[in-house]
């Protein structure tokens, strides 16, 4: 399991949980459920993870919780 910091909230219009990881740019799943959003986000950490790797781009290390203003 990834440490990045994953963001869950319910979506009305798409009718799913969505979680987004917001140190990995553009990196989000979905679910029907809670626990399937998390689960389907670990796929797509690795698969984003890959694929920077595969372009020669950096991956950044998880940083844990993110502060906001």
């Amino acid at each position: 399991m990834y440490k990045y910091e994953v963001i869950i909230y319910w979506s009305a219009e798409d009718g799913a949980y969505v979680a987004e990881v917001p140190e990995l740019a553009g990196c989000m799943a979905d679910g029907a459920s809670y626990e399937e959003a998390i689960k389907n986000v670990q796929v797509v950490i690795a698969q984003w993870i890959e694929t920077a790797k595969d372009l020669g781009r950096d991956v950044p290390a998880p940083k844990g919780k993110l502060m906001y203003a």
